[in-house]
């Protein structure tokens, strides 16, 4: 964790509603590091739905094994979650460690072990020591409260640099209903049907088959469409719990994501896991600039997909970003290693605006001053025209800098 944030960090920070059913603390149980918060848990009202996605990494950590298995009862009464240790590649012991956090959690807060979801985040391959949480969980159940997110945010980060939290206020019937998210990540991200760690709340009473179908369908445009250095993570968690205590203002029951009555809900609950996707593409390790890559004119919208994967995990294309080059050729060699249809000939790209290449050459009206100032932005917009199909789609990603290598080069030491 950086005490310098992000020069892309969001200006202003949301206040963060209370969420009636879902209470919060955070505590030092020394994990990893010293003198922060490194341990968070969130305890939900009984009968409160679940649903998750995870990393589709074949090297899971032991949470994620955890969590899945725990995922098919639907119901959960607490969140663990850990920073400074991803209690990944630990086999036999790293299922004990879960085994015993889930027991501690479980006689804390009073319910089945079953009911008891876990996320840990940090170091890959180093023993998680889940005696640590004996007394602490404990405590912890005894001083939640309803709701200081932006504490709970910052207990989970590892090596970002300011704490990711988002809200959205929607009707739902008669009723006002409330989605607070939280996140964390900063590296080691391109996720793969999940996120880093994100965990979303909201009091609509939400049946957990319809919670599960709605988160699957929002990350496939936010999460799954943010990379910063194209390594799926061990540890991806994205668990959404739906409290249902908005039903007693006049929510109404919702058991399938198809009901016509959600479609508000369903609007904001995608704004907000787009908006800490983009917070994580914006406290990438090391970024200096955002950087939005739009391919059109592609065969399918999965073509386009995946040649606006191939542009933003290049690290020729980042660093070119970095120093304010507006290399359009390695932009090229980007689409045409993407293994998808192009045609050379027809390919034209801008830089914020800019139309530096046309039809397969160099725009005519090509002014490389007018291209290097746009360039210093701190935010940058590339976009790939195909001209193929109706293919299209969007992903976000940052520059590569010095800082990067730094972060990671001693990030054990």
């Amino acid at each position: 964790m950086s005490s310098t944030a992000s020069p892309l960090a969001p200006k202003n920070v949301p206040a963060m509603p209370v969420i009636a059913g879902v209470r919060l603390a955070t505590a030092e149980a020394g994990i990893r590091y010293k003198n922060r918060t490194d341990v968070l848990l969130a305890i939900m009202d009984k009968g409160t739905a679940v649903a998750g996605v995870f990393t589709k990494s074949k090297c899971p950590s032991a949470p994620v094994e955890w969590c899945r298995a725990k995922l098919k009862g639907g119901k959960a009464r607490a969140l663990v979650v850990n920073s400074g240790n991803a209690n990944a590649f630990t086999g036999k012991t790293g299922r004990g460690s879960t085994a015993l956090t889930a027991k501690i959690a479980a006689k804390a807060v009073g319910c089945s072990e079953s009911e008891i979801f876990l996320a840990s985040t940090g170091v890959i391959g180093e023993p998680l020591d889940a005696t640590k949480f004996d007394g602490v969980l404990e405590r912890l159940a005894e001083t939640t409260e309803a709701g200081d997110y932006l504490a709970a945010a910052k207990a989970i980060m590892t090596t970002d640099t300011f704490p990711k939290v988002a809200t959205a206020t929607v009707k739902l019937g008669k009723a006002k209903v409330t989605i607070n998210g939280m996140a964390k990540g900063a590296g080691m991200i391109a996720p793969d049907m999940a996120t880093m760690l994100s965990f979303i709340f909201t009091d609509a009473p939400i049946a957990p088959a319809a919670l599960q179908a709605l988160l699957k369908a929002g990350v496939e445009d936010t999460f799954n469409a943010v990379t910063i250095d194209g390594d799926t993570s061990t540890s991806d968690t994205l668990l959404a719990f739906a409290t249902g205590a908005a039903a007693e203002h006049g929510a109404p029951k919702i058991s399938r994501a198809s009901d016509p009555r959600l479609k508000s809900f369903v609007k904001a609950f995608n704004q907000v896991l787009a908006n800490l996707s983009e917070q994580v593409a914006r406290d990438g390790e090391g970024a200096r600039k955002l950087v939005e890559i739009t391919v059109e004119g592609a065969k399918t919208k999965a073509s386009a997909r995946k040649i606006a994967m191939s542009i933003a995990n290049s690290p020729l294309v980042k660093t070119a970003i970095a120093g304010e080059d507006a290399n359009w050729g390695r932009v090229v060699m980007a689409v045409g290693k993407a293994g998808e249809p192009a045609d050379r000939d027809k390919l034209s790209i801008s830089f914020n605006g800019i139309r530096v290449a046309k039809s397969g050459a160099r725009d005519p009206s090509y002014d490389e001053a007018q291209v290097s100032e746009a360039m210093k932005a701190p935010e940058i917009a590339i976009k790939v025209s195909l001209g193929l199909g109706k293919g299209r789609d969007r992903v976000l990603t940052c520059d590569l800098t010095k800082e990067y290598v730094a972060i990671n080069g001693d990030y054990r030491s």
